[in-house]
């Protein structure tokens, strides 16, 4: 797109920009949570179980008799995750731990938002593909900006070609 400024005489194109983030629904999560726990209370394998599911903000506890139905739990709330389309590589599991009542807890922390490390592999990333973009670290979101859209396109499909480990969302596509 073109522009016609007025003070200096000449035709200028407009920017163009894109953010990157990484944002859970946690509504879709809690979905899944109450899913699960209606699935586990129907299960023969599970009956007469302590297994639960809490939320905590961003952090899932998950609590069972043993290690086997845990890994069991795990495996249908993942499963009731996907279905709800909420991307398993927005959870980090932690160590499975002892817990009161001769039970075994995992903690899970959902991500929300792009951390500082992971922001600045993804502006060197498009910094080395050598088009001519700018990429900036805004809080937890990355904004990438160019005059070409073509070339913003091409950076879309780059990032979703190489693997950061980390769920991401492409929003706020615009042109000023």
């Amino acid at each position: 797109m073109l522009e016609y400024d007025v003070l200096s005489g000449r035709i200028m194109s407009k920017d163009n920009s894109f953010d990157i983030s990484s944002k859970t629904d946690l509504n879709e999560v809690r979905n899944a949570i109450h899913q699960t726990m209606k699935e586990v209370q129907q299960r023969f394998d599970f009956k007469g179980s302590k297994s639960e599911i809490q939320l905590d903000g961003t952090e899932l506890v998950l609590i069972s008799d043993n290690e086997y139905r845990l890994r069991s739990l795990v495996e249908i709330l993942e499963q009731k995750l996907v279905k709800r389309s909420v991307s398993l590589k927005a959870l980090t599991y932690g160590k499975v731990q002892p817990a009161a009542g001769s039970t075994v807890r995992q903690t899970v922390s959902i991500q929300q938002g792009i951390t500082t490390e992971k922001a600045r592999e993804i502006t060197k990333f498009i910094r080395d593909t050598k088009l001519k973009a700018q990429a900036s670290i805004q809080g937890d979101v990355v904004r990438v900006s160019s005059r070409d859209r073509d070339i913003l396109q091409q950076i879309i499909a780059l990032i979703k070609e190489k693997d950061f480990g980390i769920d991401m969302q492409f929003t706020n596509y615009r042109t000023f």
